[in-house]
């Protein structure tokens, strides 16, 4: 057995994250398919997001960098989701009523299941782990709002 180390920061062993609109657990907020709704999902992501290749998806957890500046489009989760700032910074918008905040590294949040959000990646971009209770039950509903590419 060994011990693995590993800087998330780091631009090695990531690869980018590839959305497909057509994924069946992917829904829009207005009711029905995101492969249905008026956005595009891959030009909004295009080159936006990577996945750290190091972070064992079997613990429930993902390891996640963005690109400067980038906006995650407004979502909500069928699962509780905590995210861990390792490096960067994120402003976090919801729907309930807390207003913008920033979240930097060292720093977490925990938005709770159907609580709509977005988060903005920091001037210099934003790494982080995301982990939910289970990992095989997520669903995702996209929203309108700021940050789409329409298609």
């Amino acid at each position: 057995m060994k011990i693995d180390f590993f800087d998330l920061n780091a631009d090695t062993d990531c690869e980018p994250i590839v959305y497909d609109q057509a994924n069946p657990s992917y829904s829009w907020g207005g009711g029905g398919s995101l492969a249905d709704a008026p956005v595009d999902l891959a030009a909004t992501f295009d080159g936006a997001m990577f996945r750290s290749m190091r972070v064992d998806s079997d613990f429930n957890m993902g390891g996640v960098r963005c690109r400067p500046n980038f906006t995650i489009p407004w979502h909500s989760h069928n699962l509780r989701e905590l995210i861990i700032v390792m490096g960067g910074e994120f402003t976090v918008e919801s729907d309930d009523g807390s207003g913008p905040r920033t979240v930097r590294a060292g720093d977490f949040w925990i938005s709770e299941a159907g609580t709509k959000h977005t988060m903005t990646a920091g001037p210099e971009g934003v790494s982080y782990i995301e982990t939910w209770p289970v990992w095989v039950e997520l669903k995702t509903t996209w929203h309108e709002g700021a940050g789409w590419a329409r298609a």
